[in-house]
């Protein structure tokens, strides 16, 4: 269940000194191949962290040998000497390993607008290369963590492949990407238009699809690493769909474990005239803080619910409000636009998982579904003491 399950792969995860509890913030994923095949996709946020920045054009080439994380740390908003502090990681990296520096990745999660602990990071990455191993997977996975309570990874088999996987995230999780540090592994051989294409619809699909609090982050990055040292080369509609669910379990995962959330909530949109459509509709409702807190407070609100579906533009998704259909755990709560059973009939305490269905009745689009998670005090409260 780590970024190590799949051949070819070594990492490792160990404490710097970067976060002020003295746990693992290092992590280390090395690729020893034999093909280098790597793929990325990045923050589209226009205030970007100096690892993006780097990073980007690392894997432009569609090779990578290591990925390097921190945590305790952003290194976003950090000018300059934040962008060579990014450099001077890699290049340690590369030394260490032997290998170029502008085929390591690099990223960085914590507090955004100060310098990283330079010393302390590159002591760290020293341990780390020295601490490598098939099993160091979990120690990664763990380093990787910020306000996470639980470690995230996954491991989806293939027939004589597999692909691996480590993410963190539970706050600042919204569309266009969905922040998080996220590295997949596989041992499958690929070529580097494949690993694009695929990682690029995995991500659409799933990571994508997640909005915790409608914030996006500065230094989302997801990282696709392939070894190729199964020998074997799938079929890409097969590389595809297990790539998909590994990215899919690492996305509930980061939804599960939001910052103070008691429910997971997922909005599903049927009967839309596009997907483009749907996906507007079920945004627009898994980012209304009214229907968050309604659903923190057990209440099936379904008013807030069709009122979050009516601020999405006519011109974007065509419906006639009159039609609207809305089914909460089950119970359809509003039928045509109104009233329709008991509202009453809905458990919202018994379970933590909430399924809010809208139907549009406007078209035959494949339904679509955006993850959330309700809005509680907690949530409040953590991050208005994260950085203090």
């Amino acid at each position: 269940m780590t970024v190590t399950a799949p051949r070819g792969f070594r990492a490792a995860g160990v404490a710097a000194g970067l976060k002020s509890s003295g746990g693992k913030d290092v992590a280390l994923v090395v690729n020893d191949g034999p093909s280098a095949v790597a793929a990325a996709v990045f923050t589209t946020n226009r205030v970007v962290a100096a690892p993006v920045v780097w990073s980007r054009t690392a894997v432009g080439d569609g090779i990578a040998r290591a990925v390097v994380l921190n945590s305790g740390g952003a290194n976003a908003c950090t000018g300059p000497e934040g962008f060579l502090d990014t450099h001077r990681t890699a290049e340690h990296v590369g030394e260490l390993l032997g290998v170029s520096a502008g085929d390591v990745v690099v990223c960085s999660t914590g507090l955004i607008g100060e310098r990283l602990d330079m010393p302390a990071l590159t002591a760290g990455v020293t341990a780390a290369a020295a601490a490598l191993s098939a099993d160091g997977g979990p120690d990664a996975a763990e380093a990787i963590m910020t306000t996470d309570t639980v470690a995230k990874t996954v491991h989806v088999e293939g027939e004589g492949w597999s692909v691996g996987g480590m993410a963190k995230g539970a706050g600042m999780l919204a569309p266009a990407l969905a922040t998080m540090l996220c590295v997949l592994t596989t041992d499958a051989e690929l070529d580097t238009e494949q690993a694009d294409a695929a990682l690029r619809e995995a991500t659409r699909l799933t990571f994508d699809r997640v909005d915790s609090d409608g914030a996006m982050s500065t230094n989302d990055t997801v990282v696709l690493l392939a070894s190729g040292a199964s020998g074997v080369r799938p079929d890409p509609q097969r590389f595809q769909d297990a790539l998909t669910e590994a990215a899919r379990q690492l996305a509930r995962a980061l939804v599960a474990d939001a910052e103070g959330a008691s429910h997971d909530v997922a909005v599903t949109v049927t009967g839309a005239t596009s997907e483009t459509a749907a996906l507007a509709v079920a945004r627009a409702i898994t980012r209304s803080n009214l229907v968050k807190t309604a659903i923190f407070g057990n209440d099936p609100n379904w008013g807030r619910i069709i009122a979050s579906a009516g601020t999405v533009p006519e011109d974007v998704a065509p419906y006639d409000p009159l039609a609207l259909d809305v089914t909460v755990n089950g119970v359809q709560v509003c039928r045509a636009g109104g009233v329709g059973d008991d509202r009453s009939l809905v458990d919202l305490a018994g379970s933590r998982e909430v399924h809010i269905e809208v139907a549009l009745h406007a078209g035959d689009a494949p339904p679509v579904t955006v993850w959330t998670n309700d809005l509680t005090h907690d949530y409040v409260h953590e991050n208005s003491a994260y950085s203090t």
